[in-house]
């Protein structure tokens, strides 16, 4: 490795993370979710430290074969089920389990020729509007899946757009009621915000995705601060050159950055291709030779400077660490008016990471 810009998993702190979830939720199974290739982690490399899970949510049925080839014997979900009829062929083959949130894919268990029935997850519409049925209806759907031969356990499953807020799942809750009165299902309703703020929502399994990967669902670090959830993923990298500055000299593309007073700011390798966000203004934190400063002027592709001003002796070659343990990554993207998920998500194939 060459240029010094590099990306490391702690894979201690995931184990932790997960364990946050087990005390939050000590009376239910743990869904961990590892869509969108573990929030940018990389399934491959995380997948075994999360072996304590029950199971793993995902998207891609790639991913879930991928899972039974290294070895997972355990339930693995698809989050949004099948997207084509043929592939219930797979999700037999494999033993995954589906969700079910439209008449298309019912008609097509119905058709199916299966070796064995499916576990399914029926995906009831609390109010997001995204994926599943309104309360009215899912009695029905339950009952006509219920006398389905190729469909095995049913769990009643929802999804919270506001649970990061104290009163953000009691409507929700209320059309969930509704669709589940007299049915006898388990329930898998909470995301991490619930898992960790409202245990009325556990039931029998939780589906906590950021919160394993060390950033807040509500997009604050302060919310979680206290809660032993520790950051698995550090951006990092280096000085590569240093810049003395006169009052009036400007910084980066468009010039958006203008000294003051004589000043010092060093050139960070890493830019937007690296996967940090390019829209992050002049004052974003970062830190520099463990000393916390801030971002100065545009971010270019490749680089971004850095106010040297808090830091007198970090010259070339300084360590740099762009969000970690030091700089939360909700910080970062609360700069960029985006969130941790977003950031972990766009980190760059070009980055190496390592596994710690």
């Amino acid at each position: 490795m060459s240029r010094p810009v590099e990306a490391s998993i702690d894979l201690s702190a995931l184990r932790q993370n997960l364990n946050v979830v087990r005390r939050a939720a000590p009376e239910s199974r743990v869904w961990s979710v590892v869509k969108a290739d573990a929030y940018g982690h990389g399934l491959k490399r995380v997948w075994g430290a999360l072996r304590e899970t029950d199971g793993f949510a995902m998207l891609n049925l790639e991913d879930a074969i991928q899972l039974r080839e290294w070895g997972w014997k355990g339930p693995i979900l698809l989050l949004e089920g099948f997207f084509h009829a043929d592939e219930l062929e797979l999700f037999d083959k494999y033993r995954l389990t589906t969700s079910v949130h439209s008449n298309w894919q019912i008609k097509a268990i119905q058709d199916a020729r299966l070796n064995a029935p499916l576990d399914i997850y029926l995906k009831v519409n609390s109010g997001m509007n995204r994926l599943g049925f309104t309360p009215d209806r899912v009695s029905t759907v339950w009952q006509i899946l219920r006398k389905v031969p190729n469909v095995g356990a049913m769990t009643l499953m929802s999804h919270f757009a506001d649970a990061e807020k104290s009163e953000g799942v009691e409507r929700p809750m209320q059309r969930i009621e509704q669709a589940a009165e007299g049915l006898e299902c388990p329930r898998s309703l909470a995301n991490s915000a619930a898992t960790l703020w409202h245990p009325e929502t556990h039931y029998d399994w939780v589906r906590p995705g950021i919160i394993l990967y060390g950033a807040s669902p509500s997009g604050q670090w302060q919310d979680v601060a206290n809660s032993g959830i520790k950051p698995v993923m550090t951006l990092s990298s280096q000085i590569i050159a240093v810049q003395n500055l006169k009052p009036g000299d400007t910084v980066g593309y468009g010039s958006r950055y203008t000294a003051t007073q004589e000043q010092r700011i060093g050139i960070v390798a890493c830019g937007y291709a690296d996967g940090y966000p390019r829209i992050a203004p002049s004052g974003t934190p970062v830190m520099v030779d463990s000393v916390r400063t801030t971002t100065v002027g545009t971010v270019s592709m490749d680089m971004l400077a850095v106010d040297l001003t808090p830091c007198p002796n970090a010259g070339i070659g300084a360590p740099v660490e762009l969000w970690g343990n030091g700089i939360k990554i909700d910080d970062v993207a609360a700069c960029a008016g985006s969130v941790g998920y977003e950031l972990m998500c766009a980190l760059a194939p070009r980055v190496p990471v390592v596994t710690v």
